[in-house]
């Protein structure tokens, strides 16, 4: 790498960003709350991550990426299209407001560059991602480039329907993956009791019954997603990334048990399911890296 990198994935509940050395290592990692309701502080959030980690690389020759929810627009200098959350995001100049030239992807997407540049999809030609987190996004690997199709939508696994009677979800899809697991619909698929996932996931681990069928059912459907993808891309892999991943086995384990229900394993061929190498970090990693990619 020629130049210094900045990364930042900005989540709806927490801000992550990452720098590193021309060498592609890690310098330093930032997480910081996204107070996602409130634009005028998260865009300053954002833009204290960088200032900070722009006065510890020790270069002034640097490249910015960011990786957020929604649709990038065809220069990648700006988020064109988010129903729902972060209000204020769609069309923000980011370049103008951090003083510096900044490129701009799908979160998705940035986390599959991280993982077929530097992570487990490195030496891999097909692959899917899937990212789990407030929401749920996903991106292709297809020949060993992303593929981000007309409009540059592609990839939005999360927005496949699971249950046609189910309430629409932020793009209008009925009973959607994203509404299954994400963790913006844990108080309504918990009928309130847990605030996130991360409540519902230590009452699961205290034997709760509840907890165990309300996480159950997700990861169910979860498997479902994941092998109706398997059946139209047929992957080598499928990588799960994102704060929900941090559940280790309590997600790998039932996860592979319901797919070994699910997914069409002709010839006995088996899809992988590896967690990201970079976990939460993945897409402000990758953001940096397309950065790179942009800015040569």
């Amino acid at each position: 790498m020629s130049k210094a990198l900045i990364g930042v994935d900005l989540g709806g509940t927490r801000i992550k960003s990452v720098a590193l050395d021309k060498e592609g290592k890690i310098l330093q990692q930032l997480y910081t709350a996204t107070q996602d309701g409130d634009d005028s502080a998260w865009k300053k959030a954002t833009a204290a991550c960088i200032e900070e980690l722009k006065s510890n690389l020790g270069t002034s020759d640097y490249v910015v990426g960011i990786s957020a929810p929604g649709l990038p627009n065809e220069k990648n200098s700006a988020i064109a299209f988010m129903p729902g959350r972060l209000q204020g995001l769609e069309n923000f100049d980011w370049s103008s407001f951090i003083n510096h030239r900044t490129w701009v992807l799908n979160d998705a997407i940035g986390a599959m560059m991280a993982e077929a540049k530097l992570g487990v999809a490195k030496n891999m030609k097909n692959a899917v991602l899937i990212t789990l987190g407030t929401g749920v996004g996903g991106a292709i690997l297809i020949d060993g480039k992303p593929y981000q199709g007309s409009f540059q939508k592609a990839g939005h696994i999360g927005h496949i329907t699971l249950d046609n009677e189910g309430e629409p979800d932020v793009t209008g899809m009925p009973g959607s993956l994203e509404d299954a697991i994400g963790n913006a619909t844990i108080q309504k698929r918990s009928q309130g009791r847990f605030r996130d996932t991360y409540e519902l996931l230590d009452a699961y681990r205290n034997g709760d019954h509840f907890a165990r069928t309300v996480w159950l059912t997700s990861v169910k459907k979860l498997a479902i997603g994941i092998a109706c993808v398997t059946n139209v891309l047929s992957p080598e892999c499928v990588i799960l990334a994102g704060g929900i991943t941090e559940a280790g086995k309590d997600l790998f384990e039932p996860l592979e048990n319901f797919l070994s229900q699910y997914e069409w394993r002709a010839g006995g061929n088996k899809t992988v399911i590896l967690k990201s190498q970079f976990g939460d970090m993945a897409g402000a990693i990758g953001a940096a890296c397309f950065a790179l990619t942009q800015d040569s």
